[in-house]
């Protein structure tokens, strides 16, 4: 008579032995494989010997940021994708434990069709008067630069040139100086631009982060100094924290249905080619390096379309 492994059951169970539990499961070894890479690090990231039920579901999601955050749209995707299956085949099993925030969500290929936002809706939403400084400097700062979201919230607030309304930054794919760059300063940085609405938004603390958190870090959590503003003692914001803001204050289907950081870069190339910018100008602001990839930027609007035609035109 075969022998009878009793599984263990809700709290008993540690993120290591969940883990385990589940890549044991498929019989596929190149599903267990591409699997083993997303459930393990994640796990480890998280703490193997905790309860399963002791992490958070924004745990999860600042576990993947950490990891993937800066990777592929493709390879963001999968891992979630397998972190998802892990947290659901638990939660089928009856154990206590997370699951992956609606914060944390699956991002749209390259090539899809981002939206863009209207120039009103933008501002709408940077004026609501329920909305923290914090979030109107940083959608603001966003739409204005055409940057993306991970390099304007790198910045502190010492790199900030106020007086010339622009600061370096380090962009994605950034060259190392030397061969093991690891600090910033390491790095090849690239020159940002805003304009009089984030302008007048940028002020208050004098040095840390620009955009921190609400809280200090928790106990045992490791922070570089940079990350830390030296007067309040609050972590820099992260992506995630970043992104879960925009969506509770733009969803109308509930989480996970509001507007994407990402959308800001999209329609403040759009805005500017609709203004007349020219390929090159808006190569410059999105510092593409190829004419195909900023062309995916810019979608002009039926209204913008229909503007080119001469008044005679339109009468007709």
């Amino acid at each position: 008579m075969p022998t009878l492994l009793q599984l263990p059951t809700g709290k008993a169970v540690s993120v290591r032995t969940a883990a385990d539990l589940f890549l044991g499961s498929p019989g596929n070894p190149n599903t267990v494989r591409n699997y083993g890479i997303a459930v393990g690090k994640t796990a480890e990231r998280l703490g193997e010997g905790r309860p399963l039920a002791s992490v958070a579901d924004d745990e999860i999601g600042e576990a993947l940021e950490l990891l993937w955050g800066r990777s592929a749209v493709n390879t963001w995707n999968a891992r979630r994708g397998a972190v998802l299956s892990w947290t659901g085949w638990c939660a089928e099993r009856g154990y206590d434990g997370p699951a992956v925030p609606v914060w944390a969500k699956r991002l749209p290929p390259p090539d899809s069709d981002t939206p863009v936002r209207s120039k009103l809706a933008i501002d709408r939403l940077v004026a609501r008067r329920d909305i923290h400084l914090r979030q109107k400097t940083l959608w603001r700062m966003l739409y204005e630069t055409s940057a993306r979201s991970e390099e304007v919230l790198e910045v502190n607030i010492e790199d900030l040139d106020l007086a010339g309304r622009r600061c370096p930054v380090k962009a994605k794919g950034a060259q190392p100086k030397v061969r093991r760059g690891g600090a910033r300063e390491d790095y090849v940085l690239e020159t940002v631009y805003w304009d009089a609405g984030t302008a007048r938004l940028l002020k208050g603390r004098t040095r840390g982060p620009v955009f921190v958190t609400h809280r200090r870090p928790g106990p045992g959590k490791v922070v570089s100094p940079r990350d830390v503003c030296p007067d309040t003692g609050r972590a820099r914001l992260s992506y995630g924290q970043a992104r879960a803001l925009l969506d509770e204050q733009t969803a109308v289907r509930g989480p996970g249905t509001g507007w994407d950081l990402h959308e800001y870069r999209h329609s403040g190339l759009t805005h500017l080619g609709e203004a007349g910018a020219s390929l090159l100008m808006l190569m410059a602001k999105s510092r593409h390096k190829k004419t195909e990839n900023v062309r995916r930027y810019f979608k002009p609007s039926p209204e913008a379309i229909a503007s080119l035609l001469a008044p005679g035109d339109s009468r007709r």
